[in-house]
């Protein structure tokens, strides 16, 4: 499926809502399809022992994990990245704390502790919590950070401590978060000159403007090539992930457009992590907003749930399966 800045998954396996092996044909799911940019197949490349080059996005990142030694605020992380540049560690000036949208690519939705690729020549793994550079817009208080044990994505306050694994590069791949400004660790608005956070830098690819065209069809996506239904509540209700399923199965065949539930990644890449309630990008077209969605993805952590978008908020989390908690939005 041509797609366009949206990794795929790593989903290779289809799951029941009991969490069981089945046969991904006709189920509609992430690993029946596998959409999004593919992996090469050596994706990670050691430079000197004490880097890695993710060959699907050009990023390099340290090897070490936890290059900290302990867990620190996100103040303090930023000022460890400023550090780093001071010193040229390992002959790079260009160190940063990942964005959202950076850190997230790493996530291989087909693995659990850690929730990265097997084989990864990483070193220093933790189970935790690793700050980003990006402000939640919902509590700028508060900075986004990624679970490595599952790959679910939350924000922390920013004076508490988790771990910080630096990055450096650019890539062409990963679309920019949209965020725009700067904030301190007390959420208030500082000038983006005083650190090398999200806000400032605007890594990733720029959107395109308009970024979204209607089309008689539904809703083209400029920045990623997907269509996107005008109503984002297909059902009208929340459903259980089967029923989701069963229901864009249908509306495809009804309508005979090769409509499907989105993946993790896919519903990710409409977040503007400028804005919340809903975190979607300003004069989107959209109507009938829901406040979280389910994806195709199953949560390899635990296979009878999936993997939600909290639209809301832009985190990503999860859901059980059998439960009627989540809505319907279907793409192509």
């Amino acid at each position: 499926m041509r797609t366009r800045h949206i990794l795929s998954t790593g989903q290779q396996r289809c799951y029941n809502d009991d969490g069981e092996l089945i046969d991904c044909r006709g189920t509609g799911q992430d690993a029946e399809f596998c959409p999004g940019v593919g992996w090469p197949e050596n994706r990670f490349e050691l430079i000197d022992d004490e880097l890695v080059r993710d060959h699907a996005t050009q990023l390099v990142w340290m090897r070490n994990i936890c290059p900290t030694d302990f867990p620190v605020s996100w103040q303090e992380g930023l000022a460890f990245v400023e550090q780093l540049n001071r010193e040229e560690k390992f002959g790079r000036k260009d160190w940063r704390m990942p964005n959202r949208r950076e850190l997230r690519s790493l996530i291989d939705h087909s693995a659990k502790k850690p929730a990265l690729t097997a084989g990864h020549p990483f070193q220093n793994v933790f189970l935790g919590w690793i700050w980003t550079s990006t402000t939640a817009a919902i509590a700028p208080k508060y900075a986004w950070y990624v679970h490595l044990e599952g790959g679910r994505m939350f924000y922390g306050n920013k004076n508490d401590y988790y771990w910080v694994w630096p990055v450096c590069g650019a890539s062409a791949v990963l679309a920019a978060t949209g965020e725009t400004q700067c904030f301190d660790n007390l959420g208030r608005t500082v000038a983006c000159s005083e650190s090398r956070q999200d806000g400032s830098l605007a890594t990733g690819v720029p959107w395109p403007r308009p970024r979204f065209i209607s089309l008689q069809t539904g809703v083209l996506d400029r920045l990623t090539d997907l269509t996107w239904h005008t109503q984002a509540n297909l059902c009208g209700e929340t459903a259980s992930w089967s029923e989701a399923l069963a229901a864009v199965c249908a509306y495809a065949k009804e309508t005979g457009l090769p409509w499907r539930l989105p993946t993790i990644n896919e519903l990710e890449s409409l977040v503007d992590a400028s804005t919340h309630t809903p975190a979607l990008p300003a004069a989107h077209p959209f109507a009938a907003i829901q406040e979280a969605y389910w994806s195709s993805t199953t949560s390899a952590f635990a296979t009878d749930w999936s993997y939600v978008l909290y639209l809301g908020k832009g985190a990503v989390g999860v859901g059980y399966k059998k439960n009627r908690d989540f809505a319907v939005w279907t793409v192509m």
